[in-house]
């Protein structure tokens, strides 16, 4: 046994496991240790649930900010704006990150959707910036979505707000791939993006325009919807709980984006629920998870049900880090930052 599983004291400062370049980018936050009890549950009210994702998003933001404020500006890199109509006649941002030189010929797409549980965050924060600018320098179209949350300065608005807006950057990118000089598109997400990543190919497929798809990577992807449940399939919830993010605070997020519970066994609303059938013909997937996160097992599990599935696909654990430790502490542990920029962006290139 590993982590708190081991020893209930274990936190990500103390667990062997964690990479100490990863535990000091933390400890600046006091996020090494144990975290605070959530002031709410499950079942408080809507408005206070929604009000406690407001001040989450304050506070990630602030952290996003101070891992990322020391790096160098991405050089290489052109990045422009457009905002088209969404589904309810809402406006969508799009920021569109391509190389500076870019005269070679089209080129693969990445269309990017933020973290943060579908419930908090923004296409224009500093890591996420960071995240596609990266990737555009590898020779890529990278297109960040500022997509509808459930909670926070985006919201609220719940499922299937914000995954409709996804879908709608998505098809947008794949009709104007001639005008952006775009090749073909991959979907890329962490987290609450990771979730999006993989709902929107069973959005797509049910709709019947997969084909506009070639293929998903999903980073600490966050789509079980049982983080209060005691998972003996999923015992990385209990391990990791409470290391950088907890099962409550994740089932927190959860409960508004879906807050009536109705779309509980929708695969559009929560990619884990997906039926093999549902599964069956999706593109090319890969699923990377984070050795000490609470959600590593159920994207471990999606990978292997893709696979049971006939779908082509590749499982990555990224060693020694928790919850998207990899793609926030590039400040601290380059080398780990850059490796996960460069498996996304030759999955990207390996479809044309």
């Amino acid at each position: 046994m590993y982590g708190r599983l081991a020893d209930p004291d274990r936190t990500l400062g103390t667990d062997p496991r964690s990479d100490p370049r990863m535990v000091k980018a933390f400890a600046q936050f006091g996020l090494e240790g144990r975290l605070p009890a959530a002031p709410l549950s499950v079942d408080s009210p809507l408005e206070d649930r929604i009000a406690f994702a407001t001040m989450s998003e304050e506070g990630m933001g602030a952290i996003l900010e101070a891992l990322g404020k020391d790096l160098p500006a991405v050089s290489g890199v052109t990045t422009s704006t457009t905002t088209i109509t969404g589904p309810d006649a809402n406006d969508i941002m799009l920021y569109i990150s391509r190389p500076e030189d870019d005269a070679g010929g089209p080129l693969p797409a990445v269309v990017h959707l933020h973290g943060g549980g579908m419930a908090i965050g923004s296409a224009a924060d500093i890591g996420y910036v960071r995240i596609r600018e990266c990737l555009a320098a590898t020779g890529l179209v990278v297109v960040g979505v500022e997509f509808r949350n459930s909670g926070g300065k985006l919201g609220p608005h719940p499922f299937p707000a914000g995954l409709n807006d996804c879908a709608a950057a998505v098809r947008w990118v794949a009709a104007n791939r001639a005008e952006l000089c775009v090749s073909h598109l991959v979907v890329s997400g962490e987290s609450g993006g990771g979730n999006l990543t993989l709902t929107v190919a069973h959005k797509a497929k049910r709709e019947g325009w997969l084909h506009e798809i070639a293929g998903c990577y999903a980073q600490c992807p966050y789509i079980s919807n049982r983080w209060l449940d005691e998972c003996e399939d999923l015992p990385s919830l209990a391990e990791n709980d409470e290391y950088f993010v907890s099962r409550h605070q994740l089932a927190l997020l959860g409960s508004i984006y879906n807050p009536d519970g109705s779309h509980a066994d929708d695969a559009t609303c929560w990619a884990a629920v997906a039926t093999d059938e549902e599964l069956s013909g999706l593109p090319p997937h890969v699923i990377s998870v984070n050795e000490l996160d609470p959600l590593r097992d159920e994207g471990l599990a999606y990978y292997r049900r893709l696979l049971r599935a006939g779908v082509p696909a590749v499982g990555r654990v990224v060693a020694g880090t928790c919850h998207g430790g990899d793609l926030l502490c590039g400040a601290y542990m380059p080398e780990v930052f850059d490796a996960s920029i460069r498996d996304v962006s030759g999955f990207a290139k390996s479809l044309g």
